[in-house]
């Protein structure tokens, strides 16, 4: 007879992602908050933030060292200062020391 404890979703290793992925932010277009996801198949430092359509750094959501795993991280739609952004179109862009890529996001009010 099989052991049902040691087949329960407990004893399952943790899923580290195969390569790096950046997903499209959901909802898009958003108000008031949008989640982002990404995928780390190795630690090593992160950035992701949020650019205007000018270029111009508006947000940083992260800023640190993380270790691998499916992560995801939330903005409320305010910048550095703490005020809500105009609506619009942002870019965010993940970068670690082997991945970069950017992505478009609405914010309407």
């Amino acid at each position: 007879m099989k052991n049902s404890i040691l087949s329960g979703p407990l004893n399952q290793k943790k899923q580290i992602p195969k390569k790096y992925a950046l997903y499209q932010n959901y909802p898009n277009p958003f108000n008031p908050t949008t989640v982002i996801r990404y995928d780390l198949p190795f630690a090593g430092r992160v950035d992701l933030e949020i650019y205007n359509i000018l270029g111009q750094r508006v947000k940083t959501l992260v800023s640190a060292y993380q270790s691998a795993g499916r992560k995801s991280v939330v903005w409320d739609g305010k910048n550095d200062a703490g005020n809500l952004v105009s609506s619009g179109i942002y870019i965010y862009r993940m970068k670690t020391a082997k991945f970069r890529k950017c992505l478009k996001l609405v914010v309407l009010k």
